[in-house]
């Protein structure tokens, strides 16, 4: 449950494997993974003044580094290395003057105490909030990192050894148990890469420090409500720097209203009940729309000459309307449907495949708001189903732009009048709509790609 890391997040997710690739593909970082799946510790040597810390201690679990004590990319000035160092000298003051609202959500101060006490900030986490890699993975390496056959493998057992919770997970509500699995897999490669931060420490850290404090505040005390409560135990709530936590990481927030006792034991433990696991994922799936009996998308074969610029989430047609565009399937068999309605997705351009997306895909998305991720999520779910991989080529001889090269694009389409964005070196929707209208205007396929062939145009050369 992962949503990316920077920006408007819905749920904060899991900055395990998955989230953290995903965050460097299609969409800007967001944040069910802040990813969403999959990668603590307290002050660094980096204190001065008469406010000064106890220094850093040995490092935590994994060898975890500790804070490097400079300003964060983002530019915030919450996150200057100065505001950071002011906002962890009144840490412990800020948590204990969230009594008041942990009050009003029928905690007790006996519970509240006891959960807070001792809790010190995980500096480390404003390092990994405000990172921009200077290099990203493509879609293609990014799906052969995920849907591998060691994972497949591993998803069919997991299919097997709980088909009595899943066949009731999918009579009760009609979600498909291929993409729980899906879900339960790339998440946390089924339960073996969770992460191991605090979500008590990390989620107290972002509400007394940085620039997500508000959000942040609601995911602490939505945790330890949840602690209140007795549905877990501190030593369960264990995950990413953001607070994902649980094999298919739920924020605190999202374990609030997806959550639910699937064994009728009294609690509902997402991390080490696999029943209780299974139906709450498939809750949050049902709540957000999902449609019972459907797919995601399908592969489809764009003609040669189409007008990409009907390649955009908002330009959603029939089917049948798409076909009389000339996209087929790539396999070559008729659309169940023609009536459902689509939008299509072109990740790598006019040189890879086309996806025709449907609502379960937009479903997807709200788990986790980015298009790789998403493409992941319904793709395993197809080969555990016993699906093919996908059956054209990925433009494989392309190298992705370093966050350099990606800045000096946004800049080239900003100074041409294309882009009217801040140029972060993250590309977003704007981004690729802006890059479409500039291939637009020189006659090249508008496919919103951003290839080092379409810098060079940009360059001029």
């Amino acid at each position: 449950m992962m949503q990316l890391v920077a920006g408007q997040a819905r749920r904060a997710g899991s900055v395990t494997g998955a989230a953290m690739i995903a965050a460097a593909l299609l969409l800007p970082v967001s944040a069910h993974a802040q990813t969403q799946n999959g990668l603590s510790n307290l002050f660094g040597g980096i204190f001065s003044g008469p406010n000064a810390a106890p220094s850093q201690p040995a490092p935590g679990p994994g060898g975890a580094l500790p804070w490097s004590g400079e300003d964060g990319a983002s530019g915030h000035p919450l996150m200057t290395a100065a505001a950071i160092r002011e906002a962890a000298g009144n840490f412990s003051n800020c948590v204990a003057a969230m009594w008041p609202d942990a009050a009003r959500r029928n905690i007790t101060q006996e519970n509240f105490q006891r959960f807070t006490a001792g809790l010190s900030p995980d500096l480390r986490i404003m390092d990994l909030m405000d990172s921009q890699p200077e290099f990203t993975k493509s879609i293609w390496d990014y799906l052969d990192i995920l849907v591998n056959d060691n994972r497949l493998a591993k998803g069919r057992e997991i299919l097997a050894k709980y088909k009595a919770q899943f066949d009731a997970t999918e009579k009760a509500t009609g979600v498909d148990r291929y993409i729980i699995a899906s879900i339960w897999g790339i998440e946390s490669n089924y339960s073996t890469q969770m992460g191991d931060r605090s979500v008590l420490q990390s989620t107290a850290t972002l509400a007394c420090i940085g620039r997500r404090q508000a959000y942040f505040k609601d995911e602490f005390l939505s945790a330890l409500e949840i602690l209140n409560r007795g549905d877990l135990r501190p030593e369960q709530m264990r995950g990413s720097w953001a607070g994902a936590f649980g094999p298919t990481q739920f924020m605190p927030t999202a374990f609030k209203r997806f959550a639910v006792d699937g064994d009728g034991d009294g609690r509902r433990d997402v991390v080490d009940n696999p029943t209780d696991l299974i139906a709450s994922t498939a809750n949050n799936l049902k709540k957000d729309g999902w449609q019972a009996g459907q797919t995601w998308g399908f592969e489809v074969v764009v003609a040669q000459g189409f007008n990409y610029m009907l390649a955009d989430r908002a330009k959603a047609m029939t089917i049948a309307q798409w076909e009389k565009l000339g996209l087929k399937r790539a396999t070559g068999q008729p659309f169940p449907h023609p009536a459902e309605k689509a939008y299509l997705l072109a990740p790598a351009g006019a040189q890879g495949p086309g996806f025709l997306m449907l609502q379960n895909y937009r479903v997807i998305m709200k788990y986790n708001p980015a298009e790789a991720y998403a493409l992941a999520i319904g793709h395993f779910a197809d080969r555990l189903r016993g699906g093919q991989p996908f059956v054209q080529p990925w433009p494989r001889q392309e190298r992705e732009l370093s966050r350099t090269e990606r800045l000096e694009l946004q800049q080239l389409l900003a100074q041409r009048g294309f882009y009217k964005g801040t140029p972060d070196g993250q590309f977003g929707g704007q981004t690729r709509e802006a890059l479409r209208n500039f291939q637009a205007s020189i006659g090249v396929p508008a496919d919103g790609f951003a290839s080092s062939d379409a810098l060079e145009r940009l360059r001029g050369r």
